[in-house]
């Protein structure tokens, strides 16, 4: 595990201290006093091809993720589900995913990873395949895939991206895995083309189901065939790796006694006295709900909307129209892309002028998000247009945090406590955030309507008002990242001096 590749030149050299205000993701050092950086010949082009099919993997396991919300309201009238229960089909899948994600986590370590991503591959297709053919009389079943789908998911999400820091050096690492992740927001945004458009073109929505297993299958033969069995792990000073690419490991100097291994609990225990890491991980959670329930619920949301307008009939047909699934799917990919490049320019730019400067982007963000949310919650029933253009503002200024509040981690935790300060990061920001949103929003919408008559004004008028609850979510974000701000300096130069 500790042997770098064959065709690696692993060397140490010293480098000159950074200017201080030079740190995190768009800096190209990042701590002061002295540290080290592993020099390696450049990059073979199988490297580059290994990484093209780890990023169509990428692609097709978060398509996955979306299907089921592209074609909801067929999936609801089919199933005839309630909105607690249709809200549940993303909870199951988001739980199982959380749940397997440690695990593969430890497999990936330990076993060969080209065997777990191969299996996972095939895994996860077969269930999607499988669950094209579930009947209206077996719905348990279909839930129960879609947790299955979550697991096999979690078996390529924890392994592919160590595959790629495995391959690269720091600046080149930092372009590849920004390329491997800009395929989330775009494999998000085309599960929902996806599924909308198998269902117009096809008139059963059951076709969604069996567009991305063959796409699986390929992606299995393409790893097969272009991905070696073994790739050569890094060596210990590959560890501590910013966004950026920099390698953060203290130079050893004669006589200075490295810092003493410490236990799980004792690395939680510190992280827990770490208020920057504590509030950005709120931060973080408040983005998860909302995203979380954004993507579940706004294409139902617009077609109720409709609906209440005039502008569409309700469904009654076998296949409903797709078209909000349609567009909410190109906001999504068009926003997360350009969300992420601008966070990632503003932070560079910021920073050379307020050492506060991250946390105070995502309290910005998080609020005009929030605001854009609620402004496109109270028009929804008078004007369509609008609605869409400020659920699209909201989630572009919920893009723009995202690489922003991972480097936040990177540079207030030391780097020997920084996999455990991740993977309760992810812990709890799926428990608490996007697990349970879209359950939530159907709950409280089955507790609106339960309580009034039952009309299309009121299904809209239920999911409006339950809604509102991600608007103060995200006001709370904000404030969560603006309790950040007060403590980011000081969580920082603590980190650099362990």
């Amino acid at each position: 595990m500790q042997n770098p590749g064959a065709h690696e030149n692993t060397g140490l050299q010293s480098q000159p201290p950074p200017e201080e205000q030079n740190y995190g993701a768009t800096a190209a050092h990042a701590r002061q006093g002295p540290f080290v950086s592993v020099s390696r010949n450049g990059p073979a082009k199988r490297d580059y091809l290994i990484t093209a099919v780890l990023c169509y993997v990428n692609l097709i396991n978060f398509m996955d993720w979306f299907i089921v919300p592209g074609i909801l309201l067929d999936i609801q009238k089919y199933f005839k589900l309630s909105d607690g229960n249709t809200g549940l089909l993303q909870t199951v899948f988001i739980l199982c995913y959380m749940l397997a994600a440690p695990i593969f986590g430890y497999l990936g370590d330990r076993y060969n990873r080209k065997i777990i991503l191969g299996a996972g591959i095939f895994f996860w297709s077969s269930v999607t395949l499988g669950s094209s053919f579930i009947s209206e009389l077996h719905c348990w079943i279909f839930f129960l895939s879609r947790g299955l789908v979550g697991i096999g998911s979690a078996s390529y999400s924890t392994i592919a991206p160590t595959i790629i820091a495995d391959l690269f050096e720091e600046g080149k690492r930092t372009t590849m895995l920004s390329i491997f992740y800009i395929f989330i927001p775009v494999g998000s945004g085309l599960g929902y083309v996806l599924a909308a458009g198998m269902a117009d073109v096809t008139g059963d929505w059951h076709w969604a189901f069996r567009v991305t297993p063959c796409m699986g299958g390929l992606a299995l033969v393409l790893l097969i065939l272009l991905v070696p069995r073994r790739i050569q792990r890094r060596t210990a000073a590959h560890r501590a790796l910013s966004i950026s690419g920099t390698i953060r490991v203290a130079a050893e100097k004669p006589g200075v006694q490295r810092t003493a291994k410490t236990t799980w609990c004792q690395d939680v225990v510190s992280l827990a006295k770490n208020w920057s890491f504590i509030w950005s991980s709120l931060g973080l959670t408040a983005m998860a709900f909302v995203t979380g329930a954004l993507g579940m619920w706004v294409p139902l949301f617009l077609y109720r909307a409709q609906v209440v307008q005039g502008i569409v009939s309700p469904c009654l047909q076998e296949s409903c129209n797709s078209s909000n699934s349609l567009i909410f799917g190109g906001i999504t990919i068009g926003t997360g892309i350009l969300g992420v490049i601008a966070g990632a320019e503003a932070a560079r730019r910021l920073r050379k002028i307020n050492n506060k400067a991250d946390p105070l982007i995502c309290a910005t963000s998080m609020f005009i998000s929030a605001l854009c949310l609620y402004i496109a919650l109270m028009v929804a029933q008078t004007n369509i247009l609008s609605t869409f253009i400020f659920i699209a503002f909201g989630e572009l200024f919920l893009s723009v945090n995202w690489a922003v509040v991972t480097d936040i981690l990177l540079y207030v935790v030391t780097p020997r406590r920084q996999s455990t300060a991740i993977a309760l990061q992810i812990l709890v920001s799926h428990l608490l955030g996007d697990a349970g949103s879209p359950y939530l929003i159907g709950i409280i919408s089955n507790a609106i309507q339960a309580k009034n008559a039952h009309s299309l004004q009121w299904s809209f008028w239920s999911m409006q008002y339950s809604f509102i609850v991600c608007a103060f979510v995200g006001v709370f974000g904000g404030g969560f990242f603006l309790l950040t701000s007060f403590c980011i300096e000081e969580d920082r130069k603590e980190a650099q001096r362990l």
